[in-house]
């Protein structure tokens, strides 16, 4: 039983003080940046049509940019509409777990070609345990591939907390451990779906990747992520 209970599990009761402290020091220290302005549905590009769903959580949203047009919305639809008619609509907010996503995405009834979703930070930081989480990404998939028809579903990584510049130690290493462990997870939801695919993003050690607050991506992250996607997407 022991086997199965990482370190940073068993650190975290004695590291509590610490941690709790550092978790006020960098919510109070934090540089709230705003969810970019822009469009967040539309159609664009000539070619064989392609309905696109973006949906999730700040990430998706695209804090860190300025404008929809820099963050992974406008990135990737850009992308996308050299070859195809895109129509797409992003259906992500700040804060918004993966339960806070099954619920919002219920009350589409629209069909989507592809499904692009980045989720996990937020899961990560409420403690969601891995099997919760590897269940309610399950569930997500089936709402996706089921109701929403959707023939291919990219699911992105939890991103890996503990290379976040805003997190100190040895708060940032709980939380990468915590982070790793829900990614485990949901590559095992993802195996059980032909339609879908796990992306992990192979980021440099670049400053310029991260935006001002430390915690969110930049649009230079962006592109890749965009970039990466289209790839996936174009091979399908």
């Amino acid at each position: 039983m022991l086997s199965s209970i990482g370190a940073d599990q068993i650190l975290r009761v004695p590291l509590l003080p610490i941690l709790a402290l550092q978790g006020l020091v960098v919510r109070r220290k934090a540089k709230f940046l705003p969810e970019p302005t822009g469009s967040r549905d539309g159609r664009e590009g000539r070619g064989p049509r392609l309905r696109l769903l973006i949906a999730g959580d700040s990430s998706a949203a695209g804090v860190g940019a300025g404008t929809q047009r820099q963050a992974l919305s406008g990135q990737l639809v850009s992308r996308l509409a050299m070859h195809h008619t895109v129509e797409w609509r992003l259906e992500a907010t700040t804060g918004h777990t993966t339960q806070d996503t099954i619920n919002r995405l219920q009350e589409l009834h629209e069909p989507f070609d592809v499904v692009v979703t980045a989720l996990g930070v937020n899961d990560v930081t409420r403690a969601v345990h891995k099997q919760r989480f590897e269940t309610q990404q399950r569930q997500l998939l089936t709402l996706l591939t089921g109701q929403m028809r959707a023939q291919k579903v990219i699911v992105t990584a939890v991103p890996q907390m503990a290379r976040f510049p805003a997190l100190p130690q040895p708060l940032a290493w709980v939380l990468g451990q915590q982070a790793a462990r829900l990614d485990r997870g949901l590559q095992n939801a993802v195996a059980g779906f032909p339609q879908a695919a796990h992306l992990a993003l192979d980021l440099p050690d670049d400053p310029a990747l991260a935006a001002l607050d430390g915690y969110h991506p930049s649009p230079k992250t962006y592109a890749i992520w965009a970039e990466e996607l289209t790839q996936i997407i174009h091979q399908a």
